[in-house]
């Protein structure tokens, strides 16, 4: 924030010691260099330069007055982005670095199939990413984001998972590539992922197709 700040600073002091060194000159004549050069990163080429050809129909004029606001809606509307930077390269360019959303799932949606973004949001489907967990039921995908985290912050590694049932008791069950199946309690997931881990890897169980971890501190095998 205070360098932006202290930017903002130089440019008026920039445009004060032009305006005082240019005599008999009015001010409203003065023209300012127009943006020749928008670069987006961070998209793949295609989506970059479509982004691209987007902000220019924007008309921003000049580097001094440009609306930021009307650029930040444009990028917003992009649903492959996550997070992104503006930068102004005087006199006439502006860089705009962009995070790319991850794919981290498929869902239903009105009868069509969507990928899910770590940024929360609906992206077409793309037969590239048919590895990806589907989930089964409908959360909203916040909900989807925090039980993400919760297997992220687990020993499971998410790659494991095949799919993902969701109950609109709001309750999760797993079922991992291995084909077993991990019945989830609603107020302790955390907990019910930790047993169901020490369970499959205990050596002394064998062919586990089942874990139900519903119950708090019970397991039940192969029911």
């Amino acid at each position: 924030m205070q360098q932006r700040k202290s930017k903002k600073i130089l440019i008026y002091l920039f445009l004060l010691f032009l305006v005082g060194s240019i005599n008999n000159i009015n001010f409203n004549n003065l023209k300012f260099k127009e943006i020749e050069n928008i670069k987006v990163l961070g998209l793949g080429n295609y989506d970059n330069s479509i982004l691209i050809s987007q902000i220019k129909n924007l008309n921003l004029k000049n580097i001094f007055f440009i609306n930021r606001e009307d650029i930040k809606k444009k990028i917003k509307s992009n649903n492959l982005v996550e997070k992104y930077e503006i930068f102004k390269l005087y006199p006439s360019s502006l860089v705009i670095n962009i995070k790319k959303t991850k794919f981290l799932a498929k869902i239903n949606d009105k009868e069509k199939i969507f990928l899910v973004g770590s940024n929360g949001k609906f992206l077409k489907n793309n037969s590239f990413y048919n590895q990806l967990p589907f989930i089964f039921g409908k959360p909203d995908v916040s909900e989807f984001l925090e039980f993400k985290e919760i297997i992220d912050q687990s020993k499971f590694s998410y790659n494991e998972v095949k799919n993902l049932y969701y109950f609109s008791s709001k309750r999760w069950d797993l079922e991992l590539k291995n084909n077993v199946i991990i019945k989830l309690s609603k107020d302790y997931p955390e907990e019910s992922l930790k047993l169901a881990f020490e369970f499959l890897h205990n050596k002394d169980l064998k062919d586990i197709k089942f874990i139900d971890a519903r119950i708090k501190n019970q397991i039940i095998l192969n029911d």
